[in-house]
């Protein structure tokens, strides 16, 4: 596949979107109930538990917005710009938010503490799942995706597991774009894995909650035991729970694998337009604070 670095990048921040608005639908769903209601669901129809309009996206996408704006606007990095972000985010009554996040982002307009301390309560998803501007706008330079990625995190989440989670993620998710293919992700859950046993995914332990763990464990078991796009975010999405994360994640991987071209134009065009216009622009100009030195 001759895939340019604009269509991996475009490929991960969409298939994030399509993922987002895919699973949202069988959102708290048992597999077993999935199955009872739809067979196998494939197709973006909105719904679910937040009556969503088809090809309308959750907190996952939206809080990646938000982040990948701040970034844009200051043309780098600046954490309270971020956090001003996510603030004025709340504030717009957003369909759908994690308590973690809630508590975060509160304690930030309150207090002004752009971090907690560690805290055992917070081995969510909630860091990881919106890390993937920084990942984009910080390709080839590692010190500052770390940095980076851990600011963000500790805003709302401040638990090594999330840590752990979103550097490893976002480090494959690097690698995708960049053109280096799918060895470099088994390397880099191999290391996590090492650091972190419980994140140990193969054979699947069956549960795809919003405990770090079980989504990651969902998101790569996935990723390495399919050979698409379509197959990968299906499968993913199909085992239910939080499934607008554990797809929004997928999809990341696979579309930055896969490149743009590999995602059904079906979910392409069920997306908003809106949404689509805005991850385009961003994506554009996310590549180009590559150079910026961030």
């Amino acid at each position: 596949m001759n895939l340019t670095l604009k269509d991996r990048a475009l490929g991960a921040y969409l298939g994030f979107a399509c993922g987002d608005a895919l699973g949202a639908t069988v959102e708290f769903m048992t597999p077993e109930q999935i199955r009872a209601e739809y067979g196998l669901h494939r197709d973006i129809t909105g719904g679910g538990w937040l009556k969503l309009r088809p090809g309308q996206i959750t907190d996952d996408t939206e809080m990646s917005i938000a982040l990948a704006q701040a970034m844009i606007d200051c043309g780098g990095w600046d954490l309270t710009r971020v956090a001003d972000s996510f603030a004025a985010w709340l504030r717009s009554q957003p369909v759908d938010i994690g308590n973690t996040c809630r508590r975060g982002i509160r304690r930030y307009i309150k207090t002004g503490a752009l971090a907690g301390p560690v805290n055992e309560a917070e081995a969510g998803n909630g860091a990881c799942m919106r890390n993937l501007p920084v990942a984009i706008a910080t390709l080839g330079n590692a010190p500052a995706f770390e940095r980076q990625t851990l600011e963000q995190c500790h805003l709302t989440h401040h638990h090594p597991l999330s840590d752990a989670a979103a550097l490893c993620l976002g480090r494959m998710l690097q690698a995708l774009v960049a053109g280096e293919g799918i060895e470099p992700c088994r390397q880099q859950a191999i290391a996590l894995i090492k650091a972190h046993p419980e994140f140990q995914f193969d054979p699947y332990p069956g549960l795809a909650g919003g405990y770090i763990v079980e989504t990651v464990q969902t998101v790569l078991y996935h990723f390495f035991h399919t050979d698409s796009f379509e197959a990968c975010l299906t499968e993913t999405v199909n085992r239910g729970e939080d499934a607008d994360t554990t797809g929004a994640l997928a999809g990341m991987l696979a579309g930055a694998h896969y490149g743009i071209d590999a995602i059904p134009r079906r979910w392409l065009d069920r997306l908003e337009p809106a949404v689509s216009r805005t991850i385009e622009r961003q994506t554009e100009a996310l590549l180009k604070l590559r150079h910026s030195g961030i």
